[in-house]
Formats: structure tokens, C-alpha cells, sequence
């Protein structure tokens, strides 16, 4: 059995006040017995691709980080001291080559196991990222840690199959999505529950490829945007084993390991995969 907790937190426009406060969440999922604990996305930020014009704002407030740098110290001195496996949410990363949208995992000794960037960057009314990011550069990754393999994908991977397949393909026996994610005022749900498709779409992901899916949201109302907080951790069936309200919480589930060989030894979802027919799924639509 491995206990995973989520740190379901509100970001104030205080870069110092969101890491402390991750942090204090983080250790105390630890003392309750959580072995890898992950964060939400952009935790040390309020979330500023909202708006279009906000980069000046970012800049001022200190919120751009360097990795490696003061931000992924206080991880890996977190990481150490707890002696769990921190998935740090996601960073804005500045870089000589443009900034990204950057996830960052810690061994339980405190070492900074690698980075991963996002793949997929939305340009949506109320979520303009690709006015701050470059689309990553890093491909998918899968992290060998002490408490297995595990993968980070960010936020708008979520709705990408490509994405959840790929890291379970390249051994990822769970994955975590550390996500920013609500309502727009003023936005309508026209397509239907936005809330519910969200947490289906990842419930389908732990389904399709038999790996455990943990979400991770921020919650509380930053300008025109509520988010829903919501943070789910399902199964390799995808049975929820653990969801979040709507306010600042530790959410935290037991996941059967075994479970996910099972299923997909049973299901023989991988052994009769037909790869030779998937080419359309690798070119580019006209």
C-alpha cells in the first residue's frame, strides 16, 4: 500500500506566504503518514495567465523561478526533512530560451530527481499561458523513486490521452496532474459540467492504462476565476479513493501497488495494442 496526500491550497499574491504555506500543508500530510506527497500547479503564484497582459505584474511580484534555485531548495530540504517524495506542483520557470511551465521531483533524501515541462499550453478565455509559455521541451518523463515509478504531467495534459499513455508506456505505475483549474464568471458551461469532465477524463486515463491517477487543484476566487478545488486520487479501475472539497485541505488515499499489474494482465490492455494502426494519432490534422 503507498498513502499519497495532496495539498489542496489558495495562493495569496505573497510568493514567500504560498511556499510556506505548501510546506507546512506538505509536513503535515507527512505526519500523517503520506510517503509521496505532490502540490498544485503554479503553488507559489497567484494564477496570473488569467489575463493577458499580466507578465509585467509577474515579474514584479518575484514570482519567475530558476531551477535549480530558492524555491526547488526549500523542496528538496522538504523532501529530506519529511522524508517523503515531493511532486512540486508546478513552477513558472525562467529561462534564457523563454519560460515554461515546470514540474519538479524530490527523492525522500532530498534530491532534485529531474524536471519535467509542459507538453500541452492552453489559449483559452481566462487561461492565456501561451502568452507566458513555451510549449516543453523536455518530453514525457518517468521518475524511479523509492516509492516506484512515477510521472508528473501538468493541468491541460489531462485532457491529452496521448499523454497518460505515453508515461505508462515508459513505466509509470502512477501519475499525478498538478492542476489549476475552475469556473469562469461570466463563462457558461454550455458543453455541460465542466467539474465532472475534468475528473472523468483522468478516471478514464487510470482505466485505459491501469495506473493510479492523483489530481491535484488549487482552490478559493482569484479575480473572475473560482477554482474548484475537487482533488481526486483514483485507482487503477478508476475507483475514487479519495476527493477534496472546495476549500484548503490535505487530501489523502492508500493505493494498492498490486493493483495496477493486475488489471492490466487481466484486461490485456498493453499486450493487444495493435501500434501499427495508431499512425493517424502521430500526424498532424490538416
Amino acid at each position: 500500500m503507498l498513502r499519497v496526500g495532496l495539498v489542496q491550497m489558495a495562493m495569496s499574491p505573497d510568493a514567500d506566504d504560498n511556499l510556506h504555506k505548501a510546506i507546512s500543508m506538505a509536513e503535515r500530510a507527512a505526519a500523517i503518514g503520506a510517503q509521496v506527497i505532490c502540490l498544485p500547479e503554479l503553488f507559489t503564484t497567484l494564477y496570473f495567465p488569467m489575463r493577458e497582459d499580466a507578465e509585467g505584474l509577474a515579474d514584479k511580484a518575484g514570482l519567475l523561478n530558476i531551477i535549480p534555485g530558492r524555491v526547488t531548495e526549500a523542496l528538496g530540504e522538504l523532501a529530506r526533512s519529511t522524508g517523503t517524495v515531493i511532486v512540486g506542483g508546478s513552477l513558472f520557470e525562467a529561462t534564457e530560451d523563454g519560460n515554461f511551465n515546470t514540474a519538479t521531483v524530490y527523492e525522500n533524501d532530498g534530491r532534485c530527481l529531474g524536471k519535467y515541462r509542459k507538453t500541452h499550453i492552453p489559449d483559452d478565455e481566462g487561461f492565456f499561458e501561451q502568452h507566458y509559455f513555451k510549449p516543453g521541451d523536455t518530453g514525457f518523463q518517468v521518475f524511479q523513486t523509492s516509492v516506484g515509478r512515477l510521472s508528473a504531467l501538468i493541468c491541460y495534459d489531462q485532457w491529452f490521452p496521448e499523454a497518460a499513455r505515453s508515461v505508462a508506456l515508459m513505466g509509470a505505475e502512477l501519475v499525478f496532474y498538478p492542476t489549476a483549474i475552475g469556473t469562469v464568471k461570466g463563462i457558461g458551461q454550455a458543453e455541460g459540467d465542466w467539474q465532472q469532465a475534468w475528473e472523468n477524463v483522468m478516471r478514464g486515463h487510470a482505466i485505459a492504462n491501469a495506473m493510479p491517477v492523483c489530481a491535484v487543484n488549487r482552490v478559493g476566487t482569484e479575480g473572475e476565476t473560482e477554482f474548484y478545488g475537487g482533488s481526486f486520487v483514483c485507482d487503477a479501475f478508476g475507483k475514487t479513493l479519495a476527493r477534496g472539497g472546495k476549500g484548503e485541505e490535505v487530501v489523502i488515499a492508500d493505493i494498492d501497488m498490486d493493483h495496477g499489474p493486475k488489471v492490466r494482465e487481466g484486461w490485456r490492455f498493453f499486450h493487444n495494442r495493435r501500434p501499427e494502426c495508431y499512425g493517424q494519432l502521430v500526424r498532424k490534422k490538416d
